[in-house]
């Protein structure tokens, strides 16, 4: 699906004259596209044609919550993932991952997986699989691959208050630099996915990776993150919980996920007009300009939030 759909054509292309033998391939089934068991073999051929390739090492089930899961037991994946790998056509069956981690832990137990890819970071911790799931896949022997370990860039670069703990740290490292080496010093870690747009940020990141082994961190240096993680954390603008007590809102309003938006800007000083979440809130007709001022959710708030009051907030630094 990226790319407009030709990201394995590239690939496949670029990997002609002999370099397909140096790498190995990690592709994605869209499970959402599974309609029937047949579907299978139909996408896993449809990609082997794109990539040149008679085998894919690396294929995920993408994005897979419990939902999802019990949908590709239905439609018998998991064992046409393992007769497809005695066929050779796939080397490891693997999943991706963006749920809450007790979904995380079903899915991972429920069956012998080679490999999962999660979101991690260290502002992720708690977040999706987060420390917890990191720690159950190295348990049972299971490499994981790490998805947005800059958050997506925002990790690179740092808002003035994150900068300055850097800076005062004796050892001098770029934001991107710190971020990777403090994931690559977990030995549970297979890989480290990143998302270059330059040549030298690809050359940096060849250098990072070639430099750093698990455990190579000192206490000092994971010290220096649990202060940088808190001096983004000091940049919350609302401590919403997200529980969701205040829904449904009477004027249509996604509280929660309006709040949400709105300290992802703050926490890392990016523009509110590329915060995708809040855009989506804004074009579904959910944004904060249709709040009618009853105080139902003020009424419902277990932390006591004034809520109408951070909405003309959130309405003034957003929009």
């Amino acid at each position: 699906m990226y790319l407009g759909g030709q990201s394995e054509v590239v690939l496949g292309k670029a990997l002609q004259d002999g370099y397909r033998d140096k790498v190995t391939i990690a592709t994605k089934i869209p499970t959402d596209r599974v309609k029937e068991p047949a579907d299978v073999d139909r996408i896993l051929n449809e990609e082997l044609q794109k990539l040149q390739t008679d085998h894919i090492d690396f294929w995920l089930m993408h994005g897979i919550n419990k939902e999802k899961w019990e949908h590709c037991k239905a439609m018998g994946m998991p064992e046409r993932f393992k007769e497809l790998q005695a066929e050779g056509k796939i080397r490891y069956k693997c999943f991706s991952f963006h749920g809450p981690y007790d979904e995380f832990e079903y899915i991972l137990n429920d069956y012998d997986w080679d490999m999962v890819q999660i979101q991690y970071n260290f502002m992720d911790i708690e977040n999706q699989a987060g420390t917890k799931g990191l720690e159950l896949a190295g348990s049972k022997g299971i490499p994981v691959v790490i998805m947005e370990g800059l958050l997506g860039g925002r990790l690179s670069k740092a808002p003035e208050n994150v900068q300055a703990v850097y800076d005062a740290f004796p050892v001098k490292r770029s934001p991107v630099e710190w971020a990777f080496r403090w994931l690559l010093n977990r030995p549970e870690i297979g890989t480290v996915l990143s998302g270059c747009t330059t040549v030298e940020q690809i050359e940096d990141n060849l250098r990072i990776f070639d430099t750093t082994e698990p455990g190579d961190m000192t206490e000092e240096e994971l010290k220096l993150i649990d202060d940088v993680r808190a001096a983004y954390k000091s940049r919350t603008r609302v401590g919403c919980t997200g529980c969701a007590y205040c829904m449904p809102c009477p004027g249509g309003l996604e509280i929660p996920r309006i709040f949400a938006a709105w300290n992802e800007s703050t926490l890392y000083d990016t523009n509110p007009k590329d915060n995708w979440g809040f855009q989506r809130i804004l074009s579904e007709g959910h944004g904060p300009e249709n709040c009618l001022k009853c105080g139902a959710c003020e009424a419902a708030c277990p932390q006591s939030l004034p809520i109408i009051e951070l909405m003309e907030q959130a309405v003034a630094e957003m929009e």
